[in-house]
């Protein structure tokens, strides 16, 4: 115990190291104000739509209320995707896909994946989140502190003395290695305590969990640290390799595998969706209109009793033309779904042996912003999309007036995004990992 304290005190005279915490803990605090500033911007837009709705509502009635087919061209129905505040910590997706998606009940796809307008320079940069703080900056603090645990002895000459007084030289570098754990894990905790406080975090079992995994990642990082010091090459050399593994790690081989996971499953559905689903809808106006309309009824036969109307404009002729630009472009949007959720499971199971990567992702999904959650809300969407015309559809073919509809009732509506991650599926890739780690170490320590 004594030693330990004497390691403690020599580590925290170092100016380097308090530096090096102090600028860790405020990139941490920085990056926890960002997420907060991200919570409030889509907390803005969520009030605002429940603001807006009713009042929207009211202004297309009274506007067109004889014409109930023209107001619901212009009506705009909100679906909201429930805030995670741990999406304050991993921002993922929701910095490109909007929260609120406000709809009307013409052709879905070309409303799909519409966004919010933000600066593309913003996006190319991305947030700075706390998760970016874990995974990319707390291994290189882990290098600063570590990389010369055992070669500074070594190069000021008290190793040898070290190696007679000590009564043993490996509980002598875990030692060392501890009282630096000890330091980054009281600074970890320290950012989650403030995140907790500034974004009105719940203690559930998603921040206990998160807290947790970054927890175990940095242990990840340290028993990696032990692994190169065995080695007993210079400080110089430990330095250069240990950013050489954080480059390879962090920078490349994420880069790689994305690289090949777009080039295995590439998407030219994208294009191919937007163009059929255009076609789909303009084409018709140059099509008979009995021919779309036959086809409208073959989708939804219980409208058949509307009768086939082809004189002149009318609505349930237009709503059909809007039906079939969803309708024609079936095939590539299940096409491309499929492989979004491909490049989602490739991603997870080679992550899955990357600490860093597979951290990324269980953070995402732990705080709802994932790839498969977004797809799980614009199925949701869909869904919300298809209600929307079944009730509408009817009142439109039967000319009712927009004042028979009871609007208060279109209250924006809301998607529960979940959590599908067990705590066992998120540790056991870092605990295989660590292991890993810890067995490679083992002859190396006869080297000490």
């Amino acid at each position: 115990m004594t030693i330990f304290k004497l390691f403690l005190q020599q580590c925290i005279r170092s100016k380097e190291v308090w530096i090096s915490l102090l600028l860790i803990t405020l990139l941490g605090i920085i990056s926890i104000i960002i997420g907060n500033k991200h919570l409030e911007r889509q907390q803005d837009a969520i009030a605002e739509v429940n603001a807006y709705q009713e009042q929207h509502f009211d202004r297309q009635v009274a506007l067109h209320n004889e014409d109930l087919g023209l107001l619901l061209y212009y009506a705009k129905f909100a679906y909201i995707n429930t805030l995670n505040p741990l999406a304050g910590l991993s921002i993922g997706q929701s910095d490109v896909n909007p929260t609120v998606k406000r709809i009307t009940i013409k052709t879905f796809e070309a409303q799909k994946y519409d966004t919010d307008l933000v600066n593309p320079m913003n996006l190319q940069s991305g947030n700075l989140d706390l998760s970016f703080v874990i995974i990319y900056l707390f291994p290189l603090l882990v290098i600063v502190l570590s990389f010369n645990v055992l070669s500074e002895e070594t190069e000021t000459g008290t190793w040898r003395l070290v190696t007679i007084q000590a009564r043993s030289k490996l509980g002598f570098i875990i030692s060392k290695l501890l009282i630096r754990l000890v330091l980054l894990y009281i600074v970890l905790v320290f950012l989650f305590f403030i995140a907790k406080l500034v974004l009105n975090l719940t203690l559930n079992s998603d921040f206990i969990w998160m807290l947790g995994l970054s927890m175990l990642y940095i242990l990840f990082w340290f028993t990696l640290t032990f692994f190169i010091i065995t080695f007993k090459k210079s400080s110089g050399f430990n330095a250069l390799l240990f950013l050489s593994v954080w480059l390879v790690l962090i920078i490349l081989l994420p880069a790689g595998i994305n690289a090949y996971v777009s080039s295995k499953y590439p998407v030219p559905e994208a294009l191919s969706t937007t163009i059929a689903q255009r076609d789909g809808y303009h084409t018709k106006w140059d099509t008979d209109k009995l021919t779309t309309i036959e086809k409208f009824y073959k989708h939804y036969p219980q409208f058949k009793k509307h009768g086939y109307p082809t004189d002149g404009f009318n609505w349930l002729w237009y709503y059909a033309m809007q039906q079939m630009g969803d309708d024609d472009s079936k095939n590539e949007q299940e096409a491309l779904k499929e492989k979004i959720k491909l490049r989602e499971q490739t991603s997870i199971q080679i992550a899955s042996v990357i600490p860093n990567m597979h951290l990324q992702l269980v953070f995402n999904r732990l705080s709802g912003t994932s790839m498969s959650q977004q797809m799980d809300y614009l199925e949701a969407t869909d869904a919300f999309h298809e209600r929307l015309r079944l009730f509408f559809y009817p009142k439109i073919f039967k000319k009712q007036n927009a004042d028979t509809v009871d609007w208060s009732q279109f209250t924006p509506e809301y998607h529960k995004t979940t959590s599908n991650i067990s705590p066992i599926q998120s540790v056991i890739p870092i605990i295989i990992a660590l292991i890993f780690m810890i067995l490679i170490s083992i002859p190396m320590t006869r080297r000490l």
